[in-house]
């Protein structure tokens, strides 16, 4: 499959059989990673890694990745470039088209990334805006794949801030790959309309569900049960009233056991505040592979490279 000069913006841009390529390619490198094989497709080749945001994952797993194939990566942190500031989006995009090979971005504006893409004339990959985490969930299917076996069929519960980056881009991402998704969530904080249609006619297609409730009942059966933080960063301002909101929608113990299932995994996509979203039992339990996850973020940012950009 070829995606040799593609951008990497949001998992609606690609179909179930790259999403799956993607993911397959990424199980392929770990393979070889462990075995001490490390690769040369990014020989030559130089990647901006810009940030708005901090990152321990993100930042990581693409500085790694693009050295163990060989590239060099650049860091530019907020105060490195004039990036919307003295200078406009789209000018910092056509000089560091000029000099990069790829770009990655991380950072506030969904709009951001998408100049980017548009004006720099190389590929660009989101390392997480305000709408979407693309890399994450690549890497949250490589972990369920790795642990079940397969992907489609499977029920997954996204428990939380149903409109935060990650339930739009784990609804977008189940719904394409025929997963059942769930999005546990009070109503005031329920994703767009517009999204949840379009993920359903992406879940139709595949032959799964998209469902969206406020009952914790709708956890039965759950084979997944994900969470994420419930302040977003830049939202710090609204913590203690997003708090006494979602103090109901915890991943606890009890939340766990509704399922119905011994069987049920737990996932996050990292940091995770303990005693908010999640308990500590449930995070440090043999349920929770938030690590493997958390690992796992390497191995499919290095494939998004080797894919978009890599020379094999």
């Amino acid at each position: 499959m070829n995606l040799k000069g593609r951008n990497f913006i949001t998992l609606k841009d690609f179909t179930p059989d790259e999403i799956m390529y993607l993911v397959d390619l990424a199980d392929d490198l770990k393979k070889k990673k462990k075995q001490g094989i490390t690769g040369s497709s990014l020989k030559g080749k130089n990647v901006a890694l810009i940030f708005e945001k901090p990152s321990t994952r993100t930042r990581c797993a693409f500085t790694i990745g693009c050295v163990d194939e060989g590239g060099h990566p650049e860091y530019l942190g907020r105060e490195d470039i004039q990036l919307g500031h003295k200078e406009s989006v789209e000018d910092t995009a056509k000089v560091l088209g000029r000099m990069f090979d790829g770009i990655e971005f991380r950072g506030f504006k969904h709009e951001t990334v998408e100049k980017l893409a548009k004006y720099s004339g190389v590929p660009v990959w989101n390392g997480l805006t305000d709408d979407y985490h693309p890399t994450q969930i690549l890497a949250d299917f490589l972990t369920i794949k790795e642990h079940f076996g397969y992907l489609k069929g499977l029920n997954f519960v996204f428990v939380g801030d149903g409109r935060n980056n990650m339930a739009n881009s784990l609804m977008i991402g189940c719904g394409k790959m025929g997963i059942n998704f769930t999005i546990l969530a009070p109503k005031s904080l329920w994703p767009k309309e517009e999204l949840i249609t379009l993920c359903r006619t992406y879940a139709q297609d595949a032959g799964s569900t998209v469902t969206i409730s406020d009952d914790t009942e709708c956890v039965k059966d759950a084979d997944i049960i994900y969470t994420d933080v419930w302040c977003s960063m830049g939202e710090e301002d609204k913590a203690a009233e997003r708090v006494a909101l979602l103090r109901p929608y915890q991943v606890n113990n009890r939340l766990m056991e509704k399922t119905g299932k011994d069987t049920t995994i737990f996932l996050h996509c990292l940091p995770a505040v303990k005693g908010n979203e999640v308990t500590e039992e449930v995070f440090d339990s043999p349920a929770s592979l938030v690590f493997d996850e958390a690992e796992n973020r390497m191995h499919t940012i290095k494939a998004v490279m080797v894919a978009t950009l890599g020379n094999e």
